[in-house]
């Protein structure tokens, strides 16, 4: 009986890789290495440059001498930082709350699969597609008591009509909900429209066999599938809030007198107007921090669901 020795196996060799494969594979790097100095430096850079300033003692052009935390015993100590805080808690709420349950009531509308909705959801994305330069301008020739809303009012005769919002200090705050709303109200509604879309037919279908209601497939079981658009909708709606600037500008001024005052506002103010650099970069910090603290548990959630 004839033995059969075993053969030896070998290993297929990998091709070299070429010039080509590795032209191929370091492009990328290459191409995306100048954004990511560029952001590193003028983006992560520049905010600790600010938080650096704002222990110094500078003024009107940076100083390097080292304050400790009387910046921000003094930015604490400022009644027009409270107001700002306050008004952008005001803001922030319903700026918020609004632009959620109005971008999600449109949405659910548009969900119907109406005949114009080819036509609608262009008109309503279209204020996001504006600077908030050009919103905060718009809406202060509308709202203005002698050009807008109320002179025509008046000419068309009804002279008793009064809408002195943007004038008003305990009411001009809410000319920057409205003009905040109307812009990003259409971009939010976008967000849900994309999330009902993408929820599974045979759910809601298994949900009519069994006999529920519209309003109950809806509270119950699509609403509960949207909590991601509402998380994200929810960042992105803070994340603009806290950094308006150029729609209270355009819209108010920051007025009348320190009325609409945001920490946007307080911040350019203190920094370049009062020659407060300090003070203006703390500000600018505490800013930070509010963003961070909704950014930051929210990436922690998302890597959480990833790792899961």
């Amino acid at each position: 009986m004839t033995t059969l020795e075993p053969v030896p196996v070998v290993a297929p060799t990998r091709p070299r890789a070429g010039f080509a494969d590795g032209i191929r594979n370091g492009l990328p790097r290459l191409v995306l290495a100048p954004s990511f100095a560029i952001t590193l430096v003028f983006v992560y850079g520049f905010i600790l440059w600010t938080v650096y300033l704002s222990f110094t003692t500078s003024k009107m052009m940076p100083i390097y001498k080292w304050g400790g935390f009387d910046a921000y015993y003094r930015l604490w100590s400022q009644p027009n930082w409270y107001v700002a805080i306050e008004n952008l808690a005001i803001f922030g709420v319903l700026y918020i709350g609004i632009c959620i349950v109005l971008g999600l009531g449109i949405a659910i509308l548009m969900d119907q699969r109406i005949r114009a909705e080819g036509l609608l959801r262009p008109i309503f994305l279209y204020p996001m597609a504006l600077s908030f330069v050009v919103t905060g301008t718009a809406w202060k020739w509308f709202l203005n008591p002698g050009l807008g809303l109320e002179n025509t009012m008046h000419n068309l005769g009804w002279t008793s009509f009064k809408f002195d919002w943007l004038v008003n200090p305990k009411m001009a705050i809410y000319t920057i909900v409205i003009a905040g709303v109307w812009q990003a109200s259409g971009f939010v509604m976008a967000m849900f429209l994309a999330g009902l879309r993408g929820i599974d037919g045979e759910i809601i279908k298994a949900a009519q066999i069994d006999g529920a209601s519209t309003v109950s497939i809806y509270r119950r079981i699509i609403i509960p599938l949207l909590r991601p658009i509402f998380l994200s909708a929810f960042i992105v709606l803070a994340h603009m809030a806290i950094k308006s600037y150029d729609l209270v500008i355009a819209l108010t001024g920051g007025g009348p007198g320190n009325a609409t005052e945001l920490p946007s506002t307080f911040m350019y103010s203190y920094t370049f107007n009062r020659n407060q650099m300090n003070v203006g970069s703390a500000s600018a910090v505490m800013m930070l921090m509010g963003i961070s603290a909704i950014i930051i548990p929210y990436l922690y959630s998302e890597l959480r669901e990833k790792s899961r």
